[in-house]
């Protein structure tokens, strides 16, 4: 292993000479627009929002440090927070034992580094292409609606009851309508079409989030604040963050492991997903295994920091390449300006409204659902839209971890439902004399004695039921004694592919006849040659072309059945 694999921030360093003015501009901009981020990402966590600006200072800097994309910022994510809330909620109640709950959100984050960080040490980087896109999508989609129904309370002013599930906020929030605050409700209101409005206005787009939570502020300001039930965010601490070490508790740390696979897989899709987003954009070479090592080391080494779990940004990362970063220098700028303004802005933190924040989390929660991609789904594939649905109903209605394994489990399904059925066609020759699928020419014809096919797919063990009942069926007919496989299309053979292969040439040795193979690739070879069963079927039934092996199997041929043939399909057939 090299010195810079070991610490890759030293092959970008070098260029921060020539691109430092583009990366402060990128920076700074990040650190404008992380601000009502970090406060509304801490709330759907449980945690009080100055966690959400330890997060946003600390992990970054470590992955940009460590991690392979050039344009990745890493921080608090809507996605994480609120598996974070789902996981510790369970056992610790964030508003009557918030001191614990925070324990746990720390512990967590190490956790979930411990586990990313091993899983690029293994190399296994392309772990994350067995999560499909479709619970991916139905995951995040699931959250968002989630995220925005558990912020209703405070869009209401309806004191929804602690822990409440999806269904439960819902039918709470229809019998309670009545009890609705409207100097509540007016503040969420003004704060999300405000948003909404700013979103559109072309130089200001990108501070959007900051500028409607300031309007909201001042609204709620405008009405009286806690003389109308307003309530704020309270005091945020106006300090760096503290070293601390996390709560190593064996007990802890069993009840959170499974929250801990859940949030380490996401988070790894979450973002390798953002990191090539960004590379198509950019062309650059990137390192999934190197980027698993950034994104556990962000997650140990901030936990220390009092940070709670964090993962790659789409929208700040989206904000981070469109605003002209060269290198990961710019996150690192970002965080310090943050921290810049922790240190001495801090105190105007504590006047935000919760209703403004409730509409800020509204419309990061719808955000989250991709609708594009939805509709994409919707029309392309059956399979896929089942995945969704079932992924999007689980992060619904059952605890998050179960939702994202039971989508990955049904995917994982569909994909083997679909290679152990490999796709076997019959070919016969045209008019012109080309071998061709039988089914795409009807006019193409077969030699009474000899049966071509051709194999798509791969012959391993959850395809030899499949492909061997074929085969008995073929043998039983009777009607051809000589089988010919064209194989380029067969991806690879396994021992319980090469074991039932071999027996099956064996059976049609017996009978008199053979099966030969054609094109076979290096690969498919492999296992056949190490096992050796080459040497039990024979070298002679592997050829490379089908000239070769009809010239050698016509010799075999009934030639009193030849004589009476009128198909006469190969050039043999016709010499005298």
């Amino acid at each position: 292993m090299s010195f810079k694999q070991i610490f890759p921030f030293l092959s970008w360093l070098p260029l921060i000479k020539t691109t430092w003015k583009d990366d402060l501009i990128a920076g700074l901009t990040g650190t404008v627009i992380v601000i009502p981020m970090a406060v509304a990402f801490a709330m759907i966590a449980g945690l009080p929002p100055v966690y959400g600006f330890y997060t946003a200072m600390i992990s970054p800097i470590i992955a940009a440090l460590f991690g392979s994309s050039y344009h990745l910022i890493s921080g608090p994510t809507t996605t994480s927070s609120i598996v974070v809330f789902a996981v510790i909620s369970k056992y610790v109640n964030p508003e009557t034992e918030l001191e614990a709950f925070i324990s746990l959100a720390i512990l967590l984050s190490f956790m979930t580094g411990v586990i990313k960080l091993f899983m690029g040490l293994v190399k296994m980087g392309k772990l994350v292409n067995f999560v499909s896109h479709s619970v991916v999508i139905g995951f995040t989609a699931g959250a968002g609606i989630l995220i925005a129904f558990k912020q209703l309370k405070h869009v209401f002013g309806i004191q929804v009851p602690l822990g409440s599930s999806f269904n439960e906020i819902i039918n709470y929030i229809i019998i309670h309508i009545h009890e609705t605050n409207y100097y509540v409700l007016a503040v969420a209101l003004a704060t999300l079409l405000s948003a909404i409005i700013i979103n559109k206005i072309k130089y200001i787009s990108k501070l959007y989030l900051l500028f409607a939570m300031v309007l909201g502020s001042l609204l709620a300001i405008l009405f009286g604040g806690n003389l109308h039930g307003i309530e704020t965010v309270g005091i945020v601490p106006s300090n760096l963050p503290p070293f601390k070490m996390p709560d190593f508790n064996f007990e802890d740390m069993r009840l959170l492991t499974a929250g801990a696979i859940t949030l380490a897989l996401l988070g790894l899709v979450e973002a390798v997903s953002i990191s090539r987003a960004m590379a198509l954009h950019s062309h650059q070479k990137l390192d999934n295994n190197q980027e698993f090592i950034g994104q556990g080391l962000s997650n140990i080494i901030s936990s220390f920091f009092s940070s709670y779990t964090s993962s790659g940004s789409f929208a700040r990362s989206g904000v981070n390449y469109q605003t002209g970063a060269k290198t990961p220098f710019s996150a690192i700028i970002s965080a310090v300006g943050l921290m810049l303004v922790v240190l001495f802005f801090a105190k105007y933190a504590s006047f935000l409204p919760k209703p403004a924040m409730g509409g800020i989390i509204l419309i990061v929660g719808y955000n989250l659902i991709d609708f594009h991609h939805i509709k994409q789904i919707i029309k392309s594939s059956n399979r896929e839209f089942i995945v969704f649905s079932i992924t999007l109903l689980g992060t619904l209605f059952l605890d998050l971890e179960i939702a994202l394994f039971l989508g990955i489990l049904i995917s994982l399904f569909f994909y083997l439902e679909k290679t152990s059925k490999p796709n076997i066609a019959v070919f016969g020759r045209n008019k012109e004399g080309k071998f061709v699928n039988i089914i795409r020419d009807e006019m193409a014809k077969e030699c009474p004695q000899i049966k071509i096919i051709r194999i798509d797919g791969s012959i391993y063990f959850g395809a030899v039921e499949v492909v061997s009942n074929y085969f008995s069926d073929l043998f039983e007919k009777g009607k051809e004694n000589e089988l010919i496989i064209l194989a380029h299309g067969i991806n690879f053979i396994d021992l319980a592919g090469a074991e039932w292969l071999t027996q099956e040439v064996l059976r049609w040795k017996q009978r008199g006849g053979g099966i030969y193979f054609v094109g076979l690739k290096i690969i498919s070879q492999e296992i056949l040659e190490k096992g050796g069963f080459v040497k039990t079927i024979g070298i002679e039934n592997f050829y490379k072309d089908k000239k070769t092996i009809i010239s050698m199997i016509y010799k075999k041929l009934d030639k009193n059945s030849c004589a009476n043939c009128t198909v006469k399909l190969f050039e043999e057939c016709n010499e005298k």
